[in-house]
């Protein structure tokens, strides 16, 4: 075929079509930060990471974060986000209330969706918590299985209402299979400090603790020294604790992260709390696989623990919300 005037022309608008297009592309991808105040491997942001990182895989999203950021910097650290264009801000506001809902009032056109105690913050401020207190009382319910010692310890980051009802529904589970159990209740005050959760850990193994509840990074290396038994929180660690995780309440941020994007994307972003979408109902949560201790959970056991996740996903229970701080039970 003979190349013509009119194939370079045609050849030329082709090329400045997809030109065009990548740049529309790139503009139809919604740009999203996140503010962590701890590192972005420590388990309850590293989940929201993955959720955000799932919708880049998909094209949605361009995604930035700053992690290990100071409460003291934490208003720059968001303010310099929504300067540079993000349509979406993600983060924790836990210790940093007043400041983060002051940066959303100055920035009305921009989306935040912060994890927080307290309420939704008209127009733009959204909340969402980690409401997984259904799959720790399953988790407990393991745990009381697999005690020998009828003492378990249980190693919490700060007694705030996001921890407390956590571990509360960890132990009423427990109560319900082994109403002779007992608690060892610690908190590090850190969220972020693995050797100092591993030394309480350590020390309430050696009054007579045989399962551990690992809310914090740490407790489950203590567990697996000293041969004991371990119980996850938020994340799944078994593949790097076979012989020593049992179960783990597993949290979902992806039904949460998801809406959000959604929302944004088609004007409907709005002051909301999407705690809800944390709950096994929207698989926001979930009890992990047994895997390696499948066999070695009672077999009556794994029945209650079926039965009663049927029962919460149906409706017919209700597990309490209980945010009060956990006291320890066990002399």
């Amino acid at each position: 075929m003979t190349f013509t005037r009119r194939h370079a022309l045609l050849g030329t608008i082709a090329a400045a079509a997809i030109a065009a297009v990548a740049p529309a592309q790139a503009q139809n991808k919604l740009k999203v930060a996140a503010i962590y105040t701890v590192p972005v491997e420590q388990q309850w942001v590293s989940r929201i990471d993955k959720a955000l990182k799932a919708a880049v895989a998909r094209g949605e999203i361009e995604y930035v974060f700053s992690e290990n950021v100071t409460n003291a910097d934490y208003e720059r650290v968001m303010r310099g986000y929504a300067e540079k264009g993000n349509t979406l801000i993600v983060g924790e506001a836990f210790a940093v209330e007043d400041a983060a809902r002051k940066v959303a009032k100055d920035y009305p056109k921009v989306s935040f969706l912060l994890g927080s105690s307290k309420g939704p913050q008209a127009p733009n401020f959204s909340v969402f918590d980690n409401y997984i207190q259904e799959p720790a009382y399953l988790s407990g319910m393991v745990a009381g299985a697999m005690t020998k010692t009828n003492k378990i310890g249980m190693v919490g980051g700060f007694p705030i209402p996001e921890v407390n009802r956590l571990m509360n529904a960890f132990m009423a589970g427990a109560k319900e299979v082994n109403p002779k159990v007992e608690f060892m209740v610690t908190f590090i005050n850190s969220w972020f400090d693995p050797p100092k959760a591993k030394e309480a850990a350590f020390a309430m193994i050696d009054k007579g603790a045989d399962v551990m509840y690992a809310e914090r990074f740490g407790v489950s290396d203590a567990a697996k020294e000293k041969g004991k038994l371990a119980i996850g929180n938020v994340i799944d660690t078994q593949a790097q604790y076979p012989e020593t995780v049992v179960a783990s309440a597993l949290w979902n941020m992806e039904p949460t992260i998801d809406l959000a994007i959604k929302n944004v994307k088609g004007g409907a972003f709005k002051a909301e709390d999407y705690g809800v979408y944390s709950t096994m109902k929207y698989k926001g949560s979930e009890l992990a696989p047994l895997g390696t201790f499948d066999a070695k959970v009672p077999a009556d056991a794994k029945a209650k623990v079926a039965a009663k996740q049927k029962a919460i996903l149906d409706g017919s229970f209700k597990v309490k919300v209980d945010d009060s701080q956990p006291k320890p039970t066990a002399k």
